[in-house]
């Protein structure tokens, strides 16, 4: 049973690894790993009442974990389509492109660590249209949106849904991650942009001669500045809520659905259904990445299968003895989630790792944090960001492998001895 369950994972990892030159989406091949994951470990264990029980139990840990994010990403969309976003990205205006580099960066770092490194870089780079107009100076500005938004989202227990994984699973708590991992990923982001500006040092920036036309109904400022501030005070409120009641962070952002679905109604009570249809939750709703969410479920699941059946316990004994050191193994980890997707990288490493062994907030948790979030970015197919990156300015790949990776990779590096550095400190 155990050599077939490994070949069936690796088969399937490696197609959702390849998903773009075999052009099969990844979810597909996450669902179809997870049932002949789980259909052999069925036939070969011999008892149903455990394999059901197993079952039963990975998929309350992954249902929190997708609720979460379906909570979130609705909240986000809601955000959208009232322009809220507009309140921040209005208010960056300046001449020098070096200057607007830095400006990109830091607001790309924090918002993402207050939305997900995926809506950030949409966001970021739908702005970068609007104020260059040269196509090269929009690429460089896409690579580093990639980086500080992958670096933002690595310290916030909200901001990556590796973080977030980690956070719900009980390896970190909100406070403690955002103390241990915030300095390592700043450096992480500024040390590439720093590169990056002072290559663009002197010029000027390039605006389109007419400015994008805005899709979408309008709203007002009242409108917009109230979703924008509630969305927002939702997803920063999930952890507090988390730490008050005790209750798993998918009731706190479900709580918070509620919420911002009352308000909206009631601003919107008094328009046509034409004009407020487009503004409200159930049209948010259709426009999650519901493929995304079904890709979670499926690796998570097909993860689940291994932990069940030791083999990734035998995976990190095997580790240990030939490796040793854990501050190396992880960040073979970090590099490695820039050849392949994080989430089942961090989704195993959790199964590999028992919290008897390492209790919540220890060095190997916090460290994987950082290293699976910032890795990413050493590729452009790496994250989820640099995936919606390489669709919205289409980057070629190999491009961001001549320009951005060294920089990725020497950020990565830098961030990553900041935090041994800091950890020894500290200790």
């Amino acid at each position: 049973m155990i050599p077939a369950l490994i070949v069936i994972f690796i088969i399937a990892y490696t197609a959702i690894a390849l998903e773009h030159p075999l052009k099969i989406n990844k979810s597909a091949s996450a669902l179809i790993g997870a049932g002949l994951l789980w259909t052999v470990y069925a036939l070969s264990a011999g008892d149903t009442h455990l394999v059901s029980e197993q079952l039963g139990e990975s998929l309350m840990g992954t249902a929190q974990i997708v609720f979460f994010l379906m909570g979130a990403m609705t909240i986000v969309e809601v955000v959208d389509a009232h322009n809220g976003f507009e309140v921040i990205t209005s208010r960056i205006k300046t001449s020098k492109l070096s200057t607007l580099m830095w400006l990109a960066g830091f607001v790309t770092f924090f918002l993402s660590a207050i939305l997900d490194n995926l809506t950030t870089t949409i966001v970021m780079i739908s702005l970068m249209r609007k104020l260059l107009e040269k196509h090269e100076d929009r690429l460089f500005f896409a690579g580093i949106i990639v980086i500080a938004a992958n670096s933002g989202g690595a310290w916030s227990p909200i901001g990556d849904v590796t973080t977030t994984m980690l956070w719900i699973g009980g390896q970190i708590t909100s406070l403690a991650i955002m103390k241990a991992v915030l300095l390592p990923s700043l450096v992480s982001m500024i040390v590439p942009l720093a590169i990056t500006a002072y290559a663009l040092r002197g010029r000027d920036v390039v605006s389109p001669r007419q400015a994008d036309s805005e899709h979408g109904l309008r709203t007002t400022t009242f409108e917009r500045n109230l979703m924008f501030c509630m969305g927002l005070g939702v997803l920063v409120a999930v952890p507090a809520f988390k730490t008050i009641t005790h209750l798993p962070p998918f009731m706190g952002v479900m709580f918070g659905l509620g919420i911002l679905w009352l308000v909206g109604d009631l601003v919107h009570r008094h328009k046509e259904d034409f004009a407020k249809q487009h503004l409200t939750l159930v049209h948010a709703l259709s426009k999650i990445d519901m493929g995304s969410l079904v890709f979670f479920i499926g690796i998570l699941l097909a993860v689940a299968t291994l932990e069940h059946t030791h083999i990734l316990t035998s995976l990190a004994q095997w580790l240990d003895r030939n490796v040793g050191r854990q501050d190396v193994i992880v960040m073979i980890i970090g590099i490695v989630s820039a050849i392949v997707d994080n989430v089942p990288l961090v989704a195993a490493s959790m199964g590999m790792y028992s919290l008897a062994q390492y209790p919540p907030d220890h060095f190997l948790w916090e460290f994987l944090a950082y290293c699976a979030g910032t890795g990413g970015s050493i590729l452009i197919i790496g994250s989820a960001a640099g995936v919606a990156a390489m669709g919205l300015e289409k980057v070629h790949f190999f491009w961001y492998v001549r320009k951005i990776s060294g920089l990725a990779l020497v950020g990565y590096f830098a961030g990553a001895g900041v935090y041994l550095i800091q950890y020894q400190l500290l200790q």
